[in-house]
């Protein structure tokens, strides 16, 4: 596996499992009666009937090929895995129950997944056929069936787990189209070709047959991916001329490598990164790690309990939030960045670290020279700094909260000049009871010098 295919690997799994379970990753949460939000290739017929997602997706890449380029194609979903919690009864029966106790341990019955990947290739990119005579290639995964046995605390059998996954069929369709001379379109699709049924599926039926999280790795040999986001220029026209249909291409891998391309159902940027910051996963869509980590501290005993017997992952969350040091949890506010560092090589050749070098237009001068809660700003003829009283008067396109306070006034508490050369005035409000509470915190609002109007002459003096 190539060091590119491997650093990818690490954005695919984020991908696969965006929206597997939502916080606070409990069965009982409404917000986790409806999962899976991304990458779901769902039967035929299934979004016709309004039970489920289209069954295929499809997306162009560019590429320089060389003479002997040869592709391989790794195509990743999750397969929905329904757990059932069965109890053992006095008669030896096994009964399904929604959730079984066993001492202290807890299970629900509830749906899990299974991580599939299918590999296939090489396929040499000069044989591939066009698009009028495309390769299909089958994806067939079994149904299968396990179960755990539960026992108690004196080993004596008590219930037991029975995981059930159903039969998934698909199939990856690759061609490729020469563009200008020298470029290769190269078009993967991937499709869900479950057979079809005398009747529309249900909505189980539906997500327990579906693709999900499903998304694409491109690993290149000899050849090089080009930026649809950024093309080279002699590229622009062709890069206009691909087409994708529910996921998106991007270069993964380092920066520089161009042999590994990620085919995702998100919408996501050449290169994408997990920050090191996130040291957890925690699947909600979108998620700041931050907040949810904090609101994870915050469950009660019992959700926590409940979120444990849920899924295995979301047991993992809880364990490894509540793990968390001092240091983590403040890691976790963030980290500034230099888009732009340099790589600086080591004695050895070998990259040791970047060079966070600072913005062109900062100097310790500068910064210096900043100071707030003393600038001033004239605002119709009349200088305003820290204390002056002005009134808010705030413009159209302001927010809603900022048009809430019209017509309010305020007691300045500074005045920012940004490096773009607009200035932000900070004031809190005089009605509000907790103006002092807020300024000793330095919490403010916001307003641009037009939208304020003097209300003394800079002294204590009223207009």
């Amino acid at each position: 596996m190539s060091m590119s295919l491997s650093l990818a690997r690490a954005v695919a799994d984020a991908v696969l499992y965006e929206g597997y379970l939502l916080y606070p990753y409990r069965a009982s949460s409404q917000k986790n009666q409806a999962r899976w939000q991304f990458g779901i290739l769902g039967p035929p017929g299934a979004a016709e009937s309004g039970v489920g997602e289209d069954h295929e997706m499809f997306a162009d890449c560019l590429l320089a090929p060389g003479p002997d380029a040869g592709l391989y194609v790794h195509l990743r979903f999750l397969q929905l895995q329904s757990r059932a919690a069965e109890r053992l009864d006095d008669a030896g029966s096994f009964s399904p129950v929604d959730e079984l106790t066993v001492g202290s341990a807890r299970w629900l019955s509830w749906d899990e997944a299974v991580e599939q990947e299918t590999v296939l290739g090489p396929f040499t990119l000069a044989h591939l056929p066009g698009l009028d005579r495309a390769l299909v290639l089958p994806v067939d995964v079994p149904f299968g069936e396990d179960m755990e046995e539960v026992r108690d605390d004196a080993g004596r059998p008590a219930g037991r787990l029975v995981r059930r996954r159903r039969a998934l069929h698909g199939e990856v369709t690759l061609s490729a189209t020469a563009v200008d001379g020298r470029l290769l379109r190269l078009r993967v699709s991937v499709a869900n070709t479950a057979g079809s049924v005398a009747e529309p599926p249900n909505r189980q039926d539906a997500i327990a047959t579906s693709f999900i999280g499903a998304h694409v790795l491109l690993d290149l040999r000899g050849a090089d991916f080009l930026s649809l986001l950024d093309p080279p220029d002699g590229a622009k026209e062709a890069a206009a001329s691909c087409a994708q249909y529910r996921c998106w291409p991007v270069l993964a891998g380092p920066e520089g490598q161009t042999d590994v391309l990620l085919v995702s159902p998100i919408i996501l940027y050449d290169h994408p990164a997990v920050a090191p910051e996130s040291s957890v996963a925690l699947y909600d869509s979108t998620e700041i790690d931050e907040i949810l980590t904090l609101r994870v501290l915050t469950l009660t005993d019992e959700e926590k309990a409940e979120a444990r017997a849920t899924d295995p992952r979301a047991a993992a969350i809880i364990d490894q939030c509540e793990a968390m040091s001092p240091e983590e949890l403040q890691q976790l506010h963030g980290i500034l960045r230099n888009p732009h560092a340099e790589e600086i090589p080591d004695s050895g050749g070998s990259f040791a670290g970047t060079a966070e070098e600072p913005p062109a237009w900062w100097t310790p001068e500068s910064e210096a020279l900043v100071q707030p809660h003393l600038d001033a700003v004239v605002i119709n003829g009349v200088p305003v700094a820290r204390g002056s009283r002005v009134r808010v008067n705030p413009s159209r396109r302001a927010d809603a909260q900022d048009l809430f306070f019209a017509g309010q006034t305020g007691r300045v508490t500074s005045v920012h000049f940004d490096v773009d050369g607009s200035t932000h005035v900070g004031l809190v409000l005089e009605k509000d009871p907790a103006a002092d509470l807020h300024e000793g915190y330095g919490r403010s609002f916001y307003y641009a010098p037009e939208e304020l109007e003097p209300l003394d002459d800079g002294r204590g003096n009223p207009l």
